[in-house]
C-alpha cells in the first residue's frame, strides 16, 4: 500500500512540475535623465521604447502585464499617456511609453509582470 502511494505521489509531483506556470516580474523608471527620453518636451504624439530583458527566458512566449506606479507631469498639462508591451518574445520585450497633446513627463516608472498560461 505505501508503494502505491509513493507511486501516485511522485506521478502527481511530476505532472504537476511540468505544468507550472512560469512569472517573472521586474520594475521601470525612465526620466529626462534618460538617453532618447521625449516625454517631457515639445508637444504631439511623443514615445519612448526601452528593451526588457527577462532574467530568465521563458519556455514559451508569455503574456506581459504592466502597471504604472509613477507619473511625474507638468501641473499646467493635461495627462495622456499609454504605455504597453510590445515585440513580446520568450526572452523580452519593448515597453513602450507614449504620450500626446500638450503633456509632459518628467519621469514614468512602474512594475512588469510576465507569465504563461497553463
Amino acid at each position: 500500500m505505501k508503494k502505491v502511494f509513493l507511486v501516485l505521489f511522485l506521478l502527481l509531483f511530476a505532472g504537476a512540475t511540468f505544468a507550472q506556470v512560469q512569472v517573472q516580474s521586474g520594475s521601470f523608471y525612465y526620466s529626462k535623465d534618460n538617453a532618447n527620453y521625449t516625454l517631457h518636451a515639445n508637444q504631439g504624439k511623443r514615445l519612448v521604447e526601452y528593451e526588457i530583458t527577462f532574467p530568465k527566458p521563458f519556455e514559451k512566449k508569455p503574456k506581459v502585464i504592466i502597471m504604472p506606479s509613477l507619473v511625474d507631469a507638468e501641473k499646467a498639462t493635461q495627462v495622456r499617456y499609454n504605455i504597453r508591451a510590445t515585440g513580446v518574445s520568450r526572452d523580452g520585450f519593448v515597453l513602450l511609453a507614449e504620450v500626446w497633446g500638450d503633456t509632459q513627463f518628467h519621469s514614468i516608472g512602474g512594475f512588469w509582470l510576465a507569465h504563461t498560461e497553463e
